[in-house]
């Protein structure tokens, strides 16, 4: 006699898996389209509006944090001593190379008037590095590289070429949400996104991104703060 394998009784058929695989994707695709326009519109403070949309996303889904990369991670002091190398290294890169040939090309520079009282001051010193590690690094990497990031490869379908324009739109999208500091700083700030979203997804974890952001954050406030702003090494 032959066997026959009898399906589970809690198994759910694929059909109806497939279905719901299928449904989940639209709603990303939704949820995408949402936070793009709440970054372009520049609704409130658009990384706390995307942390909102992200727990009502997490709520409708029954999901926690960890499937928007908040993972937790093994050897901390190791993983930021490797972000604050990739930091330094990075800001060098824009510095002496992407910053100055932007500029030349452009004939502008990035805008840096919002930081203008950082310059010699200590008091602003102490917030900025504060709020670039609160509301800079964490809020914006769990928005941007969690949240938003997360969704566009789910709307995407998943694999490489997801993966891949989900970086790039996200990243471009975060670049927009600085545009106060112009064209250059938009282009600036949209290459980091593209690092961050790099080290997300090689960490698998969205406090390596946290990490490299609040340093890069930091660097450039320290800079800031002793020789003002600076806009490239030639």
């Amino acid at each position: 006699m032959t066997s026959v394998r009898q399906q589970p009784r809690n198994a759910e058929p694929k059909t109806a898996v497939v279905r719901r695989r299928r449904i989940w994707t639209i709603v990303a695709i939704g949820e995408a389209v949402a936070a793009g326009a709440v970054v372009i519109a520049d609704l409130l403070i658009p990384s706390l509006v995307l942390l909102a949309m992200a727990v009502v996303s997490l709520r409708l889904r029954r999901a926690g944090l960890g499937s928007l990369g908040l993972r937790r991670i093994e050897r901390p002091a190791v993983l930021a001593l490797k972000m604050l190398a990739l930091a330094s290294a990075w800001s060098l890169v824009q510095l002496s190379i992407t910053m100055p040939i932007a500029n030349h090309v452009s004939g502008h520079k990035q805008d840096l008037s919002g930081f203008a009282d950082l310059e010699g001051n200590v008091g602003v010193l102490g917030v900025m590095l504060a709020l670039g590690w609160t509301l800079g690094a964490f809020v914006e990497e769990l928005a941007y590289r969690g949240y938003l990031l997360t969704r566009l490869v789910q709307a995407g379908g998943g694999g490489r070429t997801a993966v891949v324009i989900g970086v790039l739109l996200s990243s471009m999208l975060f670049g927009v949400a600085h545009s106060e500091q112009g064209a250059i700083g938009v282009l600036v700030v949209s290459l980091d996104a593209v690092v961050f979203s790099v080290v997300r997804l090689r960490y698998r974890t969205v406090w390596a991104s946290v990490l490299v952001h609040g340093f890069n954050n930091t660097l450039g406030f320290l800079t800031f703060f002793v020789v003002g702003p600076v806009y490239g090494l030639w």
